[in-house]
Parts: structure tokens; C-alpha cells; sequence
């Protein structure tokens, strides 16, 4: 059996299988057989031969394939997706990759954690290790770097493989040839040229300095990856001693007096004016320390004069490199205090009482200066406690402390007004959405207080391709670093010499030794659109996709991943990366809290997508607005499945029951039929507006809106005629206004519900609907599209062109609404009077504004035949403000 279809020729038709409809259909089992199907069938697959203008590419976060995912990005990975669908089927061929952030931290403890090891540089390479058969966290193996950088690249293509499952249920249209991660070898050859490049033009500089230094991690921390949290601790009023009397100080960081190199009061302080430019001696250890004044010192804060010291926070790095001030540090990278005692501290009686706070931890430092200040009775009073905020690094557990180290960094504009402004400027090249977000951005960029620091004492990330060649005395020469060409990338200098030299002179004078830091997972992510776009490796598909229509990632990130974009584009693009940003807020739980592991309130997605099925999930996730925090509540996933399930039923009322599968727009005659099409006319505009305009939730919501009043109300009134109640033009009518509606739809909710609107395409149609053609107002005006349902070649807006004449033009899209009130007034009346739907009225009058009236009176014959109206029909115009009937009920037979 076939059927033929109408194509937009209305001359020439096309014959298409038979329609089949299941007899159960069902939602179980839909995620399995589509993402099948789409995988065998590459659905999603790009086209690389199709001009820039004619792609849509999207720059998507690389999630950490360490971590565990929770329904907060289940969330916010849809709404990429549901733009890539739009787009795609607005005619864009959308560029669409999928990557994996496998390096850096959270990857390192997992793989420690899972194989029961711990990394040691200074070991040789084993090539025949076997991780333990039964790890245990507390006695980890050492193992070397090359030894631990195997497991973990072992552990994490596992890790790749749960995630990819789970972004298939969950429906996203990713081409899932376009994959990278962030530690493969294209990715460490797109690091390292950008590093060599921005080093070459001086946007990349080695330098000793004070960082912020996590000492759990043993890693330095940028200033982006700081979070400040409260922490107890108390408040010490110690006497500094002048020759006019003590010069009290109120700290909360007692272990740091034998770092102090300053006091420093606010040059206004009538309190401390007299002893600005002379000196006063610490507390225990008798150094000499100058008083200076600074506008950053706050005399309403304690005793309104502070020590500086090297380094206790970032007020002290700003005093010190201001006011020139020597460097002074006691707190090394372990945490500890130093075992030597500096030589400022080296005469009597300061050695002794150093040496008590030698090796010491700086908890139990500051206990043992306490009880100094207490012997000496420099101590006034007892510590107040205290709440303070103070910096972590955003995954650790201790506060940060500040220490000199040697790092490379790339110019942010954090100490550069001209490039501050210039990125600024970056900004707004971007629509942000929602617009508001653009603030978030501006204020991190005017806040930067420092270059970025893009390295990280670790081991499992892309290494910086630099040695140093190393003096007669074995020093290494940090001046002259040595790099490679580009066409020897990518290297590890661990592993390799560089030119003019070979591994027997590795670390020996007159040799060379390899950087042996490696770089911040985030200077990997900040070129995601380079790595994915092929940049440097593939310039035709570079030049296709760059710069990207589109980045998505959440709100907390703008100042990271997003910001850090821009600016490496910047330097090596001379442009923005992407056009539009799309910006996701979070999902909370009920009490509106972060969902996290730590606070035990994570949903698990794979729970949910079992249970309530990825268009249920997709449906919640598209009800989160752009740039808003949703709180989640399970039961409203079961809205999402209700609606999936209403369109199978619908839809096997309209092809199964009522055979309704041709798209004759010729057919359609009826008043009320041609409403309905002109009020989906209104919607597909509304929608189109709303996703062209990144609002998904307002396009799912107008479309949802319209297809519950389709089901409820239209299919209601229009079924007796269907069937034939009223002869076969009527009936023809009715059949192809609901095959066209249907047909237009399924493509409104294809995005959302991709799985049920691609199994009730099936039933009826060529192809994937994920491939045809978004709906316009033309499908409504000009015809039905093809039975591909592509858009037509030429089309301005990539879909069939607009036509002024059609089954919807000239129609009243009010006569729907007023119909359907005056449906729901009879299903009332038999409501109050506590009868059957199905019971009969020997009389109905309706009655409401005049207007509204005579739209309803138009459908007389459908609103007798579905409200089984047996007698008197009456329509009577009045004053009030809405529709209302009044009806008497057939009586039952005695």
C-alpha cells in the first residue's frame, strides 16, 4: 500500500511508503533504537564541504571526565543541543564536536585514588609496571612521571566511554567524529605552538614572583581559581616597640612576625604620622622594621596599622611591589615553616627563638609564637576569635598561602590598561544571552589585579616545550630558554633533548634540563575552538568554522574558561571567538543550594533519564531559562513524559484512527480548520522569533501551548467530521488540516523531544525529521514541504519561500479560541449537571461578545456533532466579557 504525498509543486506529487502505525505505541526502548539508528545512519554528521556563511559551529565545554556528572549538566549540555537542532534544521550544517577534559588535578587524585599510586619525577621509566592488584589510598606506589601519565591516560578513555554513553541517551546531536580531548597529541601540538607564538611576540613571560600556592596540591593557583570561604582563627594584639612607647598591631596571623619587613598605616592616620620614615623592632625576634604609609592601609580596621609581611595575602604583594620592600620568606612550598633560619633571623637571641618555629606546620607555628609573645609580654590580652574569609583554591581544603616561585604567566591586561581595554572592547563583539551577563565579564576583566599564571607544578598535563641550558656550575640560565620548531611539536622536554644537544648532558653543566612544570588545564581549554576546528593541522576546516557562532557554558565560568578564550583569540586571531554566548545558570536543589557531592544533594542523571525517559529530561531542561538558576524537583520530569506521551497518542489518533496523512492544503475549506493552521501560523512565528533570539524556553513554551489546545480542544471538535459525520469534503478538510498541523508540530518539538517526534515521523515520512526542514509560516502559505522536508535551495532564510496566499491567509486565528470556549461551556454543563461527555443536550445557547459569538457560530455543525447537541443550537450576542453556555441535558430513558 503507499499514499501520495503533495510536494510544494501542487502539480507533482510523490509516492511514499505505506503509513504504518504501532499498534501500543510506546516511550520505553525510544533512546535505544533512535540513537542507533542516528549513529548507523549518521544523522548528525557534518558537511565540511559547505561554505562558512552555510555552517553553524558551536564551541561546547569539554567536561571533566573524572568527575561524575549531576543532573545540573545533564541540563545545561541540552541547551546547546537544542540550538544545534534548530539550527540545523533551519538549513545551517551544524559543527557540532564533543570534548574531553582529561587533564589536570582531577585526574591526578582519581587516578592515585583507583590504581593505588603517587607520582615521583625523579624516577626512571618502567616499562613493565604493574599498578597493585589491591590499591590502597594510604600506601600509594611511587611510580615515574611517564609510568603515571600511562594510567591516567588508561583511566580516562574508560571515563570517555560512560560519558559518551550518556550524552547519547540524553539525545545530544553531537557529530561524534568531531571528538578531542584535552591531553591527546593534537591538543598538547595546539598548546605548545600557541605558548611558542605568544612567547615570540611577548605575550608569554617566565618570572619569579609571588604566588598563590596550594599546598595540598603543591601547585601554584591563579587568580581565577580562587574561592573565598570563611575560616576560623582569632584576632592577636601584638606590641611592635618604638622609642616612644609599643605600637600595637591586631593579627590574626601571629607565625608571620619573623617575615615582616613593614608597618604600614594610611598616610592620613594622625595616629602614626609621627612615626612614618623611622623604625620600631618585632616582637620576640628584635629586627628593625620600617613604619611607612600606604592609601590601601584602612585605619578603621583593628588598630588601623598592619604589618606587611612576606607574603600573608595579596594586601602584602600590593604593599611589597609598591613600596619596594624586601623579600623575607619563612613558609615554604610544603606548607612548613623553614627548617634554616633566614639570615635575618640569624643573630641572638632571633636564631633561638626561631628555632622553634622551625619545620613547624603553620597551625602549630602559630601556637608556638603565641605562647612566645605570652613569655616575652608582647601579647595583649587573649586572641578574640574570629571569622575571616580567606583564599582556597577552588577544589582544595586549606587556605592558600603566598610563596616565591618561578612561573610562566600570559599578559590578561591585569597590569596593562591598554589590553584590559582592548578585551573590554572583546566583550562587547559578543551577544551575550541573557545580555545582563556581559557585567559578570566586564567586572573580571576591570577587577584583574595580575597577569594569568598558566602553570601548574603537576604531572599529568600538556608540558611547556622549553629547556634551559645549564652553566659550567650546573645553574640553569632562565634568561635564554630553548625551544623547538613548530614542525617538531608536540614535545615533552622530560623526554627529549633539545637541538644541539643530547640526553647524556640532561642535567649535567654545560648541559641542559627540561621545564618540568606543565600547563594549566584551563591554558589547554582556552582554545578549545582552535583544537576543535583544526587549527594549524586542517586551515579548510579552520576557515569554516572560526570564528564560532556559539559559546554555552555556565555563569561561574565567565571568568575562566570564557574570559581566557577571548583572550587567546585575541592575541592570535585578532577577533572574538564566537558571536554569541550562551550562558546557563545553575540547577539547585529545593533549598536553592549548588547541587555538589559535598553537600550529598546530587541527582544522579542516569536515574533520571531510566525513569522519565531523555524527552522528559529534555523537556525540564528547556523549561531553565538562559543565565537563571532552576531549582530541581523530580515530579516535574513527569510533565515533560506526559507531554512525549500525549504526542504518540495525538499522533495515532491523527494517522492511525483517523487516517489524516495527506498534506492537501487544497482540502482544507472549513472555517474552523482554516483557523486553527492560521493560529499555528502564529505560533511558528513566535517560536522561530524566540529561538532565533536563543529563548528556547519561550519557543518550547508557545509550541507546548499550542499543541495542548490542539489536543484538547481541536481534536475534540473536529473528530465526528473526521470520521465522516458530515460527508466527505468536510471530512477531507478536517483530515488534511490535522496531517498538516501534525506534520508542522512534530517539527516545532523536535528539538526538545527528539526521540517520540523522530518515532512518529517514521510512521509517516522519508528521513530523519531531525534533517528536514523547520517550519515557517510558508509551509502554511505555499504548500507542504517536500517529503524530505528539506529547505528550498536559495531561500533567504533556509526554509520553502513565503508565499502571500494560503490555507491560513485571510483566516481568524480568534475563531479557534472562541470555539474552543464554547466546548469547554458545554463540557461544563454536563459537569454541573453530573452527566456523561457522552450524554446528549436537548438544547444549548451561547452566549458572550458579539465577536467571539459569531466566530463560534461559524463551527456550529462541528460544536453539535462534539458536543452531541441534539436539539437547539442557539448563539446570542451580550454583554458579557467571555463565552458562557447554558444547556439542558436529553433525560434518560425511564
Amino acid at each position: 500500500m503507499t499514499t501520495e504525498r503533495l510536494s510544494p509543486d501542487p502539480s507533482t506529487t510523490t509516492t511514499a511508503p505505506a503509513v504504518v502505525v504501532p499498534d501500543k505505541p510506546a516511550l520505553e526502548g525510544l533512546e535505544a533504537t533512535w540513537s542507533a539508528r542516528w549513529r548507523a545512519e549518521e544523522t548528525y554528521a557534518f558537511d565540511r564541504t559547505k561554505p562558512r556563511e552555510q555552517v553553524y559551529s558551536i564551541d561546547t565545554p569539554p567536561p571533566t571526565v573524572s568527575g561524575s556528572l549531576h543532573v545540573g549538566h545533564v541540563f545545561s549540555y541540552t541547551h546547546p543541543d537544542l540550538i544545534a537542532r534548530f539550527q540545523r534544521m533551519r538549513g545551517k550544517e551544524v559543527f557540532y564536536p564533543m570534548g574531553w577534559d582529561d587533564n589536570g588535578l582531577p585526574t591526578e587524585r582519581r587516578v592515585q585514588n583507583y590504581f593505588g599510586v603517587r607520582c615521583d619525577p625523579s624516577l626512571p621509566y618502567d616499562p613493565g609496571f604493574t599498578p597493585p592488584a589491591k590499591p590502597d589510598a594510604k600506601r600509594q606506589v611511587a611510580v615515574s612521571r611517564p609510568n603515571f601519565v600511562e594510567l591516567c591516560e588508561r583511566l580516562v578513555v574508560e571515563d570517555e566511554k560512560v560519558f559518551e554513553s550518556l550524552w547519547r541517551t540524553l539525545g545530544l546531536s553531537v557529530d561524534w567524529r568531531q571528538t578531542y580531548t584535552t591531553i591527546g597529541p593534537v591538543a598538547q601540538t595546539a598548546s605548545q605552538r600557541a605558548f611558542l607564538r605568544n612567547f615570540a611576540r611577548g605575550e608569554a613571560y617566565l618570572q619569579e614572583s609571588p604566588t598563590l600556592w596550594d599546598v595540598t596540591f603543591q601547585t601554584a593557583v591563579a587568580q581565577a581559581e580562587l574561592e573565598a570561604r570563611e575560616y576560623p582563627g582569632a584576632y592577636h594584639r601584638v606590641a611592635f616597640h618604638a622609642p616612644s612607647g609599643p605600637v600595637y598591631i591586631e593579627t590574626t596571623r601571629p607565625e608571620l612576625i619573623p617575615a615582616v619587613v613593614a608597618l604600614i598605616a594610611h598616610p592620613d592616620d594622625e595616629r602614626y604620622r609621627p612615626l612614618f620614615g623611622t623604625t620600631v623592632t618585632s616582637p620576640v625576634f628584635g629586627v628593625e622594621i620600617p613604619v611607612l604609609a600606604h592609601p590601601a592601609a584602612e585605619p578603621d580596621k583593628g588598630a588601623g596599622i598592619a604589618m606587611c609581611c612576606t607574603f600573608g595575602d595579596l594586601t602584602d604583594v600590593t604593599w611589597w611591589r609598591e613600596l619596594q620592600l624586601p623579600v623575607r620568606t619563612v613558609i615554604g612550598r610544603d606548607g612548613r615553616l623553614h627548617r634554616e633560619t633566614p639570615d635575618w633571623l640569624a643573630h641572638a637571641p632571633a636564631a633561638a627563638s626561631y628555632a622553634e618555629l622551625a619545620g613547624k606546620t603553620t597551625y602549630t607555628a602559630r601556637e608556638a609564637m603565641v605562647t612566645a609573645l605570652r613569655a616575652s609580654g608582647d601579647l595583649d590580652g587573649e586572641p578574640q576569635p574570629t571569622q575571616r574569609m580567606t583564599n582556597f583554591y577552588e577544589k582544595g581544603d586549606k587556605p592558600l598561602e603566598i610563596v616565591s616561585t618561578r612561573q610562566w604567566y600570559i599578559r590578561n591586561g591585569g597590569r596593562d590598561a591598554g589590553l584590559r581595554h582592548e578585551l573590554l572592547r572583546s566583550g562587547s563583539e559578543i551577544t551575550w544571552v541573557p545580555a545582563h551577563m556581559r557585567h559578570r565579564y566586564d567586572n573580571w576583566v576591570g577587577g584583574l589585579n595580575g597577569d594569568w599564571l598558566i602553570s601548574r607544578q603537576r604531572f599529568f598535563g600538556i608540558p611547556f616545550p622549553v629547556w634551559y641550558p645549564l652553566s659550567d656550575e650546573g645553574e640553569p640560565d632562565y634568561a635564554h630558554p630553548l625551544m623547538p620548531r613548530e614542525d617538531q611539536l608536540p614535545v615533552d622536554p622530560s623526554t627529549r633533548a633539545p637541538d644541539g644537544y643530547d640526553e647524556q648532558q640532561r642535567g649535567k653543566p654545560g648541559g641542559f634540563v627540561g621545564d618540568p612544570d606543565v600547563m594549566d588545564t584551563w591554558a589547554t581549554s582556552s582554545l578549545t575552538p582552535h583544537i576543535a576546528g583544526g587549527w594549524g593541522s586542517d586551515g579548510d576546516l579552520f576557515a569554516r568554522v572560526f570564528p564560532m557562532d556559539l559559546c554555552t557554558n555556565a555563569h561561574d565560568i565567565i571568568r575562566t574558561w570564557l574570559f581566557s578564550r577571548v583572550v587567546r583569540a585575541h592575541y592570535e586571531n585578532h577577533a572574538v571567538p564566537w558571536t554569541h554566548a550562551l550562558i546557563s545558570g545553575f540547577i539547585v536543589d529545593p533549598d536553592r543550594k549548588k547541587m555538589s557531592k559535598s553537600k550529598g544533594n546530587v541527582v544522579v542523571p542516569a536515574d533520571v533519564l531510566e525513569k522519565f525517559g531523555a524527552d522528559a529530561v529534555r523537556w525540564r531542561a528547556a523549561m531553565s531559562r538562559p543565565g537563571l538558576d532552576s531549582p530541581f524537583d523530580e515530579t516535574q520530569m513527569k510533565v515533560g513524559r506526559r507531554l512525549a506521551m500525549k504526542v504518540l497518542n495525538a499522533s495515532k489518533f491523527v494517522l492511525g484512527s483517523v487516517g489524516a496523512t495527506g498534506l492537501e492544503q487544497s482540502a482544507v475549506v472549513e472555517p474552523v480548520d482554516r483557523a486553527m493552521l492560521a493560529g499555528l501560523t502564529d505560533t511558528v512565528a513566535r517560536a522561530t522569533d524566540a529561538f532565533s533570539a536563543y529563548d528556547y524556553t519561550t519557543a518550547l513554551e508557545v509550541s507546548e501551548k499550542f499543541f495542548w489546545e490542539f489536543c484538547d480542544d481541536y481534536l475534540e471538535l473536529v473528530k465526528e467530521r473526521a470520521y465522516g459525520a458530515r460527508g466527505p469534503d468536510p471530512a477531507a478538510s478536517a483530515k488534511a488540516a490535522l496531517a498538516i498541523a501534525l506534520h508542522v508540530q512534530l517539527r516545532l518539538l523536535a528539538p526538545f523531544l527528539p526521540y517520540v517526534t523522530e518515532e512518529v515521523w517514521s510512521w509517516w515520512q522519508k528521513g530523519s525529521i531531525h534533517r528536514s526542514s523547520w517550519p515557517t509560516p510558508s509551509d502554511l502559505a505555499a504548500g507542504a514541504p517536500t517529503a524530505a522536508g528539506r529547505p528550498t535551495e536559495g531561500s533567504a532564510n533556509g526554509s520553502v519561500e513565503e508565499s502571500a496566499t494560503g490555507v491560513a491567509t485571510g483566516a481568524d486565528p480568534a475563531m479557534l479560541a472562541a470555539v474552543a470556549a464554547t466546548l469547554r461551556g458545554i463540557r461544563g454543563a454536563k459537569s454541573t449537571a453530573k452527566v456523561s461527555m457522552r450524554s446528549e443536550l436537548s438544547r444549548a445557547t451561547v452566549t458572550g461578545p458579539a465577536r467571539a459569538v459569531a466566530l463560534a457560530e461559524r463551527a456550529a455543525d462541528d460544536l453539535r456533532a462534539a458536543g452531541k447537541v441534539s436539539g437547539d443550537l442557539v448563539f446570542s450576542a451580550t454583554d458579557a466579557p467571555e463565552i458562557t453556555v447554558d444547556a439542558d441535558v436529553v433525560p434518560s430513558p425511564a
